[in-house]
């Protein structure tokens, strides 16, 4: 018989999980929408939804300080939101999932609709 962790490895990933959100996956859904709700962590994702970076290019890229940035990654990987590698002395972050990346394009593709005044669509 195999395990629940075994079993869990052994589906096929999906992209749409039709189930009627319990507690557990609204809470857990609330504390993804809860770090994407600060703007310099919105923006470290966003980036990272394109290529895996280390601090130095997210620094850079985001125009915030190392030490906030360094301070956004260590609670997003708290969170589980994002994964690391070494690459020699460097720390090299992306993004975790798909479904993540996605929901960071989908939120910034619908504040450019607010934005712009671009009608809506389905």
């Amino acid at each position: 018989m195999a395990s629940k962790s075994n079993a869990k490895a052994l589906r096929t990933p999906s992209l749409t999980h039709p189930t009627t959100p319990d507690q557990s996956r609204l809470d857990a859904a609330t504390e993804t929408f809860r770090m994407l709700s600060d703007p310099t962590r919105l923006h470290i994702l966003w980036i990272l939804t394109e290529n895996e970076a280390d601090v130095t290019a997210l620094t850079e890229a985001c125009g915030a300080s190392r030490t906030a940035v360094s301070q956004h990654l260590a609670k997003l990987r708290f969170t589980g939101l994002v994964d690391t590698r070494r690459d020699g002395r460097r720390i090299i972050y992306r993004i975790r999932d798909g479904h993540l990346a996605r929901l960071v394009r989908e939120g910034l593709n619908h504040a450019d609709h607010l934005v712009t005044g671009e009608p809506a669509h389905e």
